[in-house]
């Protein structure tokens, strides 16, 4: 080797520290675990191992929500690779920009065993593709990588032939810009109009998503000058927390009194919010109502639903102006809020304590209790299934990085994963996860023991109706049996404490009481499993 000269893939590892990147998720193999080795020991990289590939990619996926940055893992070639489409296509779906560093069967060896098309597996999955495309280009491809994830705010998938690693290369730092400085709001007919909206609005509602973020007090400021109440999509939840006219999820999450109050708007005006079916209620809570909509990406202009103006504008800047115009042409506020009985549109229905059958604990009850007991720091992560638009609309969040949600792509089994990647990014604050029972046996079980293993702050509520619930949901509604979803499960609790944890069960109401004194007492990784009646279990609200 010349003296300026290092080996591709400790030129790698350089690449992405010199990206500020220090933590990687991974499972190891052929083509990576140089890297990786490089990474820890000549890099000072933190390297989080993963049971198998797919929890890596989701472990990325939200580490990079919490942390607000992007995620990191790698793999090596073919089924490894294979094994994460599933996860990177919940990141697709869900914007969340990261970089899988996926090793690729040797370029000379085209009959490789576990060789495959890897470019068409990636496409697939609605992630971005990246070749290497030679051991001299090396860390230009890599800061490639970075830079797609960054613009296109998605997966990207940087393909490494295993037969580079050892070619020697002189190392060339390159870290590339992005230009990603706030758009103005633009000028002209469509902005008269949009405002001309506003200014008549007699019971206008701001709606924010989560492209409008970064704009919490830009857009309080606009609904104070309007007197216009404030929601949020699922996925901006906890924007707005304190504010006095907050009234938390639009649409089929709402209270029945919200529900009731948004069919009485007359102007929505959506920031970040793309609008589709759950949050508009197929459409049914924007009939007869006037639709200004704003966001950065123009692809979000009338996806679902086509607006009455848009604006392809920064969220902030354009709720300033809004203010600015409103002020200029002295306008008076709509009045709007002082019809609002907050704490009727915030309160969703209660259950009793003891309504459910023997040897099972009240989901709804359970839910409320939890609630009060949980930690405020928390950061909620929810699996997919029946029992989460209860979690959605019950459990509380500060702030919408605090609150990770994995149905981008209307999955189960990818919570346990999302939690152990928030951990790592947030290792000072509690994770609370809400699982089902079939979420958790899918992938759960492979990786509680990462979570005891790392010494995580992890509270993990297994939902357990041994069924599958959405499923169940359907026989019964059809009048027919519905025992082919019934699962004789093992003890989640039980199976938590063997694999290093601390395991309790939960049938009754005094079992919860117990169940939530180990919270407050906790100092390991906790599960507590709640036993319901999957008769009984409230029916999504979707």
């Amino acid at each position: 080797m010349t003296d300026n000269a290092i080996y591709v893939y400790q030129s790698i590892a350089r690449a992405v520290r010199d990206h500020d990147v220090g933590t990687m998720f991974g499972l190891m193999g052929d083509a990576n675990l140089f890297i990786i080795d490089h990474y820890v020991r000549g890099c000072g990289g933190r390297f989080v191992p993963a049971a198998h590939e797919g929890s890596s990619v989701l472990m990325a996926l939200a580490y990079a929500h919490v942390a607000g940055t992007v995620g990191l893992a790698s793999v090596t070639h073919g089924p490894a690779l294979t094994n994460c489409v599933t996860a990177l296509t919940e990141g697709a779906r869900g914007s969340i920009p990261m970089v899988l560093l996926a090793g690729d069967t040797p370029v000379v060896n085209p009959h490789h065993l576990q060789s495959i098309d890897q470019r068409e597996v990636v496409k697939a999955t609605g992630a971005g593709f990246e070749q290497m495309r030679s051991p001299e280009t090396a860390t230009r491809d890599v800061a490639r990588a970075f830079y797609r994830a960054r613009v296109e705010r998605r997966p990207i998938v940087l393909n490494m032939p295993a037969d580079f690693m050892w070619c020697e290369q002189p190392h060339e730092r390159a870290v590339f810009e992005v230009f990603d400085a706030p758009g103005y709001v633009p000028e002209g007919d469509v902005l008269d109009r949009a405002i001309g909206m506003i200014a008549s609005a007699k019971r206008p509602l701001i709606l924010a998503g989560s492209g409008a973020c970064g704009a919490r007090e830009q857009l309080i400021r606009l609904a104070d000058r309007l007197e216009a109440p404030l929601a949020t999509t699922l996925k901006a939840k906890g924007l707005f927390g304190g504010h006095p006219y907050n009234m938390d999820i639009f649409g089929t999450l709402s209270t029945p009194a919200a529900y009731d109050l948004i069919a009485r708007t007359d102007c929505l005006i959506c920031f970040g919010a793309g609008l589709h079916d759950f949050t508009t209620d197929r459409g049914k809570l924007l009939k007869g109502k006037r639709i200004v909509q704003i966001d950065m990406d123009a692809r979000a202009i009338g996806k679902n639903i086509h607006p009455d103006a848009a604006l392809v504008a920064d969220a902030g800047l354009t709720a300033d102006n809004f203010v600015h115009w409103l002020d200029e042409a002295e306008i008076p506020p709509s009045g709007f809020t002082h019809e609002l009985d907050i704490a009727s549109l915030t309160t969703h229905p209660s259950d009793q304590r003891g309504t459910t059958n023997t040897g099972y604990v009240n989901y709804i009850w359970a839910l409320e209790e939890l609630e009060k007991a949980l930690p405020k720091n928390r950061v909620l992560v929810t699996d997919g299934g029946r029992f989460m638009t209860e979690v959605w609309c019950r459990i509380s969040v500060s702030d919408p990085r605090s609150f990770v949600v994995t149905a981008n792509f209307g999955s189960i089994g990818l919570g346990l994963q999302e939690a152990i990647g928030a951990s790592v990014a947030a290792p000072d604050r509690p994770v609370v996860l809400f699982t089902g029972d079939g979420g958790f046996m899918m992938s759960g079980v492979n990786e509680f023991n990462t979570a005891v293993r790392l010494g995580q702050d992890l509270i993990v509520i297994v939902c357990n109706d041994s069924a599958y619930g959405a499923e169940h949901i359907q026989f019964r509604d059809r009048k027919m049996d519905p025992g082919l979803t019934l699962f004789n499960w093992p003890s989640f609790a039980e199976v938590a404490t063997a694999l290093g944890g601390h395991g309790i069960a939960v049938s009754s109401a005094d079992e919860l009481e117990s169940a939530l004194g180990a919270i407050r007492n906790r100092n390991r990784p906790v599960l507590i499993e709640l036993r319901l009646d999957p008769n009984d279990v409230p029916r999504m609200r979707i």
